[in-house]
């Protein structure tokens, strides 16, 4: 689905995962406090690399950080830290040098793709300006620079390894060549099946939605009821409904034509009328248009399945379930000829990973994105298929529906293989090559650059790289 990918809801985290994972998004700096480390510390310079500097707040962020997710933190672990600074901040002075640009509308796309994906696990905009102290534009404008710059650091490793090439004798050389206790431990693995079906909304249905959004955007228009009230109160559009309609900057062709059409024949802060789309009705409003990038929000009504239609729906995958166990219509016919999931029916039904790309699943993978399959996967072995369940995509907005679901094959938690994980092996050795390459370059680049470093790390940390150059090791 092309509209709002962005914005779904994804697996559910603790309050304390969140905190983690939103240092880890946004890069935001959080003062060390008298209980982590005794004493408040002056804020200062401890590393430079061309105009680019390194805070010790910087260093004690990240430390934090790690402490939250159990692990320790002593002398040699700043050292790390500060490591993965420096090549950080080499890569961003590179990028300077070659002119290498990332455009703010694609990092204040990231920025609230970030923000809105933080917003959605906490619970709401609000919940998360009280988190951090400070509004979400306040959020933004602080630590715009922070995210522009991880951007121009992750262009220039791309740039750096782009062609970085592996060949299947590399790959069974690197294999061979792991320590016995290196070799990975692959976890259960399955590929699955399904037959969705969608209860069928009726033309009274989309009615009553088109009229319900006709309300609303007349309240709007009449002052009513602001834009983001209403889309807070009414949009169906979760990801997007706690930011009060608000879809963050956007480039043409992210959203479905229909949505664009509609949008790019509005001025700014025009309001548009009703629009139709495939995931439901619209009211869009633009915010403001630079060339194909634009900046809107919008209020979406879903019409909403009868429990009519959910029991006719219900009888109709009985029928073909009972077809299938008769054998009179195979799995994989079935799913070709009355399965509503169009990225599956002509495949058999077989559900792609969107991690790896391919049908195979690893079970933690499938639990984070469909539970309800791996609760189903649990009770199944190879070959054998579940009765008719109720199914929520959560995908697709807890789209409600019917399905059956088919264990297709499992494999045992094992030892990795070139047999039968050669994609994963593949993967490490073409990694490992991109790192040789990536450790040539910044030996190169130190030579070239002005690099300092405070004297209490280069006489206490065992960098892996020399990061000091002659000529400063001179001046020093």
């Amino acid at each position: 689905m092309k509209l709002f990918n962005q914005h779904m809801t994804m697996a559910k985290f603790s309050f304390h995962k969140i905190f983690i994972l939103s240092i880890a998004l946004l890069g935001i700096q959080i003062q060390a406090n008298a209980q982590l480390d005794g004493m408040r510390v002056i804020d200062k310079v401890v590393a430079q690399i061309g105009d680019e500097i390194i805070l010790l707040s910087d260093i004690q962020n990240q430390r934090l950080q790690m402490i939250q997710e159990g692990m320790d933190g002593d002398a040699s672990t700043d050292c790390a830290i500060l490591e993965e600074f420096l090549y950080e901040k080499l890569l961003v002075n590179q990028a300077k040098i070659d002119s290498v640009e990332v455009p703010d509308e694609m990092v204040n796309q990231e920025m609230e793709q970030r923000i809105r994906y933080i917003a959605d696990q906490i619970g709401s905009v609000e919940k998360l300006e009280e988190f951090y102290g400070k509004s979400v534009a306040k959020i933004k404008a602080e630590f715009f620079e922070a995210i522009k710059k991880r951007m121009l650091a992750d262009q220039m490793k791309q740039i750096i390894t782009e062609n970085v090439r592996i060949t299947p004798k590399e790959i069974k050389t690197f294999y061979n060549d792991l320590p016995k206790d290196s070799i990975p431990y692959i976890n259960s693995t399955v590929t699955v099946a399904h037959l969705v079906l969608y209860p069928e909304i009726t033309q009274r249905d989309r009615d009553n939605a088109r009229k319900t959004l006709a309300t609303v955007r007349q309240d709007v228009l009449d002052e009513k009821l602001s834009f983001t009230a209403a889309a807070t109160r009414y949009s169906d559009d979760m990801g997007s409904r706690i930011q009060g309609g608000d879809l963050g900057w956007q480039t043409r062709g992210t959203m479905v034509p229909a949505f664009e059409a509609a949008l790019f024949k509005l001025e700014p802060n025009e309001i548009s009328e009703i629009v139709e789309t495939q995931f439901g009705y619209h009211v869009i409003q633009l915010l403001e248009r630079k060339g194909d990038n634009f900046h809107s929000r919008h209020i979406l009504i879903q019409p909403k399945i009868s429990d009519q239609a959910l029991v006719k729906a219900a009888t109709r995958i009985d029928s073909i379930y009972n077809a299938i166990q008769r054998k009179t219509l195979t799995f994989s016919e079935a799913t070709r000829l009355f399965s509503d999931d169009e990225d599956s029916k002509y495949n058999g039904g077989q559900i792609l990973n969107p991690y790896t790309q391919d049908y195979s699943w690893d079970m933690q993978n499938i639990n984070s994105i469909d539970p309800q399959m791996y609760q189903m996967v649990q009770s199944l072995t190879p070959g054998k298929m579940t009765s008719p369940t109720l199914y929520t995509n959560v995908m697709e907005r807890n789209k409600e529906g019917v399905r059956i679901v088919k264990l297709i094959s499992k494999t045992k938690p094992h030892l990795a293989s070139l047999n039968t994980d050669r994609q994963l092996i593949e993967q490490a050795a073409l990694n490992k090559k991109k790192q040789e390459v990536i450790d040539k370059w910044i030996t190169q680049k130190i030579s070239k650059n002005y690099i300092r470093i405070a004297p209490e790390y280069t006489s206490e940390c065992k960098f892996k790289y020399e990061w000091i150059n002659s000529q400063e090791s001179a001046s020093n």
